[in-house]
């Protein structure tokens, strides 16, 4: 089985990879492939979980090459704690504010009310992408102990459950 992790970013996504790090029968990486394209971008091992936020912008090729046949995560944060950090980010040589801005928008703002239009946008994407998705669980930062361990249990993870609990209590990428 195949496990994608969605989300806007700045929303729990390195906490996950690492908790994820203490199972034994699943391979996992965070944003592991975002320098290939075409089908590299996306063709991923059995047993392995992707932790990848830009996932979100390719959507359908992900949803042609494996459709209802893989397992996904909506990991999700509060929105304005989301966009409250991305605004704090745009100088960010690999900003994904400014691509989003200034790429999809067409626009040079650069303040939270895009940063908040940005969270809409690809959550509204991963929703209507999870809607007819069989396999699928929402995550929520705020309450990551309680549905990580759903998550554990419905890909029938092997490991140290305790370990990758332990994980949410520590601030990877704090800002």
């Amino acid at each position: 089985m195949r496990v994608f992790v969605l989300s806007t970013g700045r929303s729990g996504t390195t906490t996950f990879s690492h908790a994820c790090s203490h199972m034994t029968n699943f391979t996992v990486a965070h944003e592991s492939r975002t320098s290939h394209i075409g089908i590299y971008r996306i063709n991923f091992p059995d047993n392995h979980i992707e932790v990848d936020n830009r996932l979100s912008w390719i959507l359908g090729r992900l949803d042609e090459l494996y459709g209802d046949n893989a397992y996904y995560v909506h990991l999700l944060r509060e929105k304005g704690k989301v966009a409250e950090s991305y605004n704090e980010r745009w100088d960010s040589s690999l900003s994904i504010m400014r691509a989003y801005s200034e790429g999809i928008m067409m626009s040079s703002r650069k303040d939270l009310a895009v940063c908040y239009d940005y969270v809409d946008t690809v959550n509204a994407n991963i929703r209507m992408f999870l809607r007819d998705k069989t396999r699928k669980l929402n995550v929520h930062l705020e309450t990551a102990r309680t549905d990580f361990r759903k998550f554990w249990q419905e890909i029938s993870a092997d490991g140290d459950l305790e370990s990758a609990l332990t994980e949410w209590a520590v601030l990877y990428n704090k800002r």
